[in-house]
């Protein structure tokens, strides 16, 4: 029993699953936000423009069945406002990484300067030996 314990806590304990479990609450956290900037904000807007501020009542009868395609529009504007907003956070990452990664390349001599340094400095003291 002990031993399933310790494997169980290394399991939990790696980086992975640790990682894994804070993008899920992160995630969750991301989740609220949009719901609220497409109820709170987006919503508004567009009844402001077509004259009905959610689409939740939108239905369509088709004998004893109910469509209800007004929260199909819904769940594609979250969709679209959460896949704007991922877009916006990953170009504006990958810009910033970029600018990082170009700054530490200009600071760091790359692996042929320094062969090449290497070779120029023994050509030097061979040619001084003779």
């Amino acid at each position: 029993m002990k031993n399933i314990w310790s494997d169980f806590k290394k399991f939990v304990m790696q980086g992975d699953l640790v990682t894994v479990a804070v993008a899920f609450v992160i995630g969750l956290a991301f989740k609220s936000l949009v719901e609220s900037i497409v109820n709170d904000i987006v919503m508004p807007l567009v009844g402001a423009i077509f004259g009905k501020p959610s689409f939740d009542d939108l239905t369509l009868t088709l004998g004893s069945g109910v469509i209800r395609y007004g929260l199909f529009i819904n769940a594609v504007l979250n969709f679209l406002i959460i896949a704007a907003t991922l877009f916006v956070v990953v170009q504006t990452y990958e810009k910033l990484r970029g600018l990082r990664s170009s700054e530490e390349q200009a600071a760091d001599p790359t692996e042929l300067e320094v062969l090449t340094e290497i070779r120029d400095l023994l050509r030097q003291n061979g040619a001084e030996q003779i």
